[in-house]
């Protein structure tokens, strides 16, 4: 019999989300199942007093029911080191309140309590230009607020994707093909006249097969991926942005990118990542606020949650 945990989630506000579709509310229904005690936050609820990380919180009850998926019960002040484990699930804009909030947490870390995922990689981490700490594993990339370097860098590779280094769901994603009469617009707009950087990727035509969201926990990759299509006359996959969901069993080149990033993911305590592949290439990774663990479960019978709440007991055995 597992240890009960009492752990905490960070998340945005619980009556708003999708049931059939929220990672977060499966990762909660896992730890209920594994009979963890659940409190509730939202980040403006996480304070910082006298150097000691605390929040004014709620008891949380879970349950897998359409019509109703929580309880909340009495707000209540807690130290946020009385929790073994928080869940920080709360999703893009990652802004100055986002970090602000990772602050807090890294105070309830230093006093023993497992953060998912580790405060100082959620900054550290971007979610674009992460990824091209891997560069045999990337297409070519770019990442300027110069317009001459990234025009050049259109030049060189005709059809182009440029994108903000923040956005989130596909939001700012920007085609150039090779005759594309309205690259300097778009690069002045991204760039806010050469104010902010942005990222330039070579177009990758397999994305009509899907941009693949592969989960990885601790290290070790979910066997299954979701292809994220892009709806017709579309560029982008991303769910948010109107693309439909096929999950399908990762191929071999998603196991060998999965190897060559799995290392530094647990060397970061980046416990629950979600990597994206488009045909041969990783593009981004994921460590906000990781999706699509719903729609892998339904399709594959798969128990996504409770393979992450497992990883969760035995890290905070080890720090015990």
């Amino acid at each position: 019999m597992n240890k009960s945990l009492k752990i905490g989630v960070v998340m945005d506000p619980i009556s708003e989300i999708s049931f059939k579709k929220d990672t977060t509310l499966a990762m909660l229904l896992a730890a209920k199942n594994r009979n963890h005690s659940l409190h509730y936050m939202e980040m403006s609820d996480l304070y910082l007093e006298q150097g000691k990380a605390q929040a004014s919180c709620r008891p949380l009850e879970v349950y897998n029911d359409k019509n109703t998926w929580f309880q909340l019960g009495e707000r209540i002040n807690i130290a946020l080191n009385d929790f073994d484990a928080i869940l920080m699930r709360k999703d893009p804009p990652f802004d100055n309140q986002f970090i602000y909030a990772t602050y807090i947490l890294e105070a309830a870390e230093k006093q023993g309590t497992l953060i998912v995922n580790k405060p100082q990689s959620l900054r550290d981490c971007n979610e674009k230009v992460f990824a091209t700490q891997f560069p045999q594993c990337c297409p070519p990339v770019i990442v300027s607020r110069d317009q001459t370097i990234l025009k050049q860098f259109h030049k060189t590779h005709s059809d182009t994707i440029f994108k903000p280094l923040d956005g989130m769901g596909g939001s700012g994603i920007f085609r150039c093909k090779h005759d594309d009469p309205n690259v300097s617009v778009i690069l002045e707009m991204l760039t806010l006249h050469g104010s902010e950087f942005i990222m330039g990727q070579k177009f990758i035509p397999e994305i009509n097969k899907g941009d693949k969201r592969i989960l990885v926990v601790d290290g070790e990759a979910i066997p299954y991926s979701l292809a994220r299509i892009p709806a017709e006359g579309e560029t982008r996959g991303n769910l948010a942005a109107g693309g439909s969901g096929v999950a399908q069993e990762l191929t071999e080149r998603d196991h060998w990118i999965v190897n060559q990033v799995a290392p530094t993911l647990k060397e970061k305590g980046l416990i629950f990542v979600g990597l994206d592949v488009i045909g041969d290439y990783l593009t981004e990774i994921n460590v906000t606020s990781p999706t699509c663990v719903r729609e892998i479960d339904a399709a594959y019978n798969t128990d996504i949650g409770t393979t992450l709440i497992k990883a969760i007991e035995t890290r905070c055995t080890q720090i015990a």
